[in-house]
């Protein structure tokens, strides 16, 4: 019987861990998160409501780097990390929308320090890091639509040019082969 009790007692904790409480925020939104208190080196998923846009940031000392919320008909959506080596308690999270900004509070539960059971601490960023080209692709996508969907006049000339050579210079070696002089 003792056993039955502790298995019934641990899905009731796993289950009011990962449902989420949405926060009252200032402007008449809200902010909730799933698991709603997260233990240091967490995913945490975030969802606002009461946004005009369709993003928005939120932001927190409590996460390792800012949550890029997307999304419609005034609901954001978005994840990030809880700070492996952040202290238990309470951290303000600021959501910054289109016109307004909304305030809420997500608490640190004491816990593991990765999400990931058997990872390690050392394991999870402390730190945003930018790594491969997502830092540049973002940059790279405003100067490809800057610059139009094709070349530009000049590239095309240029082009043609060097293909008319390359076309002359095939012609004129293909009739010296032939002619056996080449």
């Amino acid at each position: 019987m003792g056993s039955l009790r502790l298995t019934v007692c641990t899905a009731v904790l796993a289950v009011a861990a990962l449902i989420p409480i949405a926060h009252a925020a200032d402007g008449g939104g809200s902010i909730s998160a799933t698991p709603s208190s997260p233990a240091p080196g967490a995913e945490v998923a975030l969802r606002v409501s009461g946004c005009a846009g369709k993003t928005a940031t939120a932001a927190s000392t409590a996460f390792v780097a800012d949550a890029r919320l997307t999304g419609s008909g005034g609901t954001l959506a978005g994840e990030t990390r809880v700070r492996s080596s952040i202290e238990p308690g309470p951290y303000e999270v600021k959501v910054s929308c289109a016109d307004s900004q909304l305030n809420g509070t997500l608490t640190v539960a004491a816990g593991g320090s990765s999400a990931r059971p058997g990872a390690s601490a050392a394991a999870s960023p402390v730190a945003p890091v930018q790594a491969g080209g997502g830092g540049a692709a973002r940059l790279a996508a405003t100067d490809a639509r800057e610059a139009g969907a094709g070349p530009g006049v000049a590239q095309t000339v240029t082009g043609l040019v060097l293909a008319g050579v390359a076309a002359v210079a095939v012609v004129i070696r293909g009739r010296r082969r032939s002619r056996g002089t080449g």
